[in-house]
């Protein structure tokens, strides 16, 4: 299984959870809101998107599976 992780950029405010939660695969933009490392976009079989999706305080982070 590969996963697709995507930001809603209308709904972050910048809490920094998500960086807090899984450092290898998120980080915060000059602006303070939060954005995948490159080449994250396909997050493999990673659990940590997942739990930067758990601990985002507005649910902004998609954690989305997909056959391989």
């Amino acid at each position: 299984m590969d996963i697709g992780i995507t930001i809603d950029r209308d709904v972050c405010i910048g809490a920094g959870q998500c960086a807090l939660a899984a450092p290898g695969v998120f980080t915060q933009d000059d602006d303070g809101y939060g954005t995948l490392l490159p080449d994250h976009a396909r997050g493999g079989d990673d659990p940590m998107p997942r739990v930067a999706a758990r601990a985002c305080p507005v649910g902004a982070i998609t954690v989305t599976e997909r056959a391989t």
